[in-house]
């Protein structure tokens, strides 16, 4: 159970790393606004907005390198609370302020992967800890062992 979790806390790491390298530093995001432009049409960004998107990007990239180097169950659990603190603003964003079509995308796959690694770490407790359980899942996992 835990080598099967450990494995979405990579692949969640992967998927942001991906999603969001290109954030990271002014040249790329000017390209990943215009194509992400071409799609669904974006606003212009001023300089402070690009600032703003360069230091998330930053942040999140090294998160995701931190997670692909050193998977850890607590990681995915921290990184739980982050996919959905990103969910909630990106609905706000989204019904609130009438964003753009396109984050809807970006909305699908944290609420995906939280919903999954909240789960799955709520799982390899369950499991892990040896204490009587009437979840069937956690049994089968347990009997499965």
């Amino acid at each position: 159970m835990r080598a099967k979790y450990l494995k979405l806390v990579r692949l969640s790491a992967l998927y942001d790393l991906m999603a969001t390298a290109a954030f990271a530093t002014p040249w790329t995001f000017a390209a990943v606004h215009t194509l992400l432009g071409s799609i669904s049409p974006l606003p212009a960004f001023a300089p402070i907005h690009v600032l703003f998107a360069n230091l998330l990007g930053s942040v999140v990239v090294i998160w995701s390198v931190l997670r692909l180097r050193r998977p850890e169950a607590e990681f995915g659990l921290y990184d739980t609370f982050a996919r959905g603190l990103f969910f909630i603003w990106q609905l706000y964003y989204l019904l609130a302020m009438n964003g753009v079509a396109i984050v809807w995308g970006f909305a699908a796959m944290e609420a995906a992967f939280g919903i999954a690694q909240g789960y799955g770490y709520w799982l390899l407790r369950k499991t892990e800890s040896g204490k009587p359980s009437a979840c069937r899942i956690v049994m089968a996992l347990r009997a499965a062992a």
